[in-house]
């Protein structure tokens, strides 16, 4: 099991960096089960003790098409947050089925715990205003590291910005991870909302009450 284990781990650890986003989620998702056991468990905590996070982790909602009211969400107002994640699903062609179930965590909380950490990834886009492109992911990536303190999305934010071209890297590093990790730092935990509740609140106010700072004015 040792020995599946640590192939599993240079396997993910190698496809991991270098494809942040969907690229090859399968990839990514191993190595989020194989490196963050220590960052599971100080979520779960911090989730232990809030109110609304401790309520996630008794219901266990699930962020799927098969829970969702697509099209109640689609006829809510713009800028609301049910129709501004539609709109990011629908621009990007994306799919909160893809997100793969957690394999390798024995703990059935903080399997759990992972797993809806994968699926509110998206609903970070949304809030951020990121795309799914790489400077998009690398984006989310910075602020789900100082968020989770998981060591994939650390290594995704760290290796990602090497298949960038110059000026893209330029604007990543002097305005946008800056902003990303100052969010991080000053953001609630991600994992205490219960946002299928909040649809219908605007996205302007959900970031105020998480304490994201709104996205810079730059062209991605």
């Amino acid at each position: 099991m040792a020995a599946c284990c640590a192939g599993l781990l240079r396997g993910s650890g190698l496809a991991g960096p270098l494809y942040p986003g969907p690229y090859r989620h399968d990839m990514v998702a191993v190595l989020g089960e194989t490196t963050g056991s220590l960052a599971l468990q100080r979520l779960r905590d911090k989730m232990r003790r809030d109110a609304e996070g401790y309520q996630i982790l008794r219901e266990r909602p699930r962020i799927r098409l098969s829970t969702l009211d697509v099209a109640g969400l689609r006829g809510l107002p713009d800028g609301t947050f049910g129709r501004e994640y539609m709109r990011f699903l629908e621009d990007n062609r994306v799919s909160p089925d893809t997100r793969m179930p957690a394999k390798f965590v024995d703990d059935e909380e903080l399997a759990y715990v992972i797993q809806r950490y994968r699926e509110v990834h998206d609903l970070m886009h949304t809030l951020l205003g990121m795309p799914t492109n790489m400077l998009g992911e690398v984006v989310v990536k910075w602020f789900e590291a100082v968020q989770t303190g998981l060591p994939m999305c650390a290594l995704g934010a760290a290796f990602g910005p090497i298949r960038l071209k110059a000026r893209k890297l330029q604007v990543l590093t002097t305005e946008l991870i800056p902003w990303a990790v100052q969010s991080g730092l000053r953001a609630n935990c991600i994992l205490n909302i219960y946002y299928e509740r909040r649809w219908e609140q605007t996205v302007e106010s959900l970031r105020e009450e998480i304490g994201i700072l709104p996205p810079p004015s730059i062209r991605l």
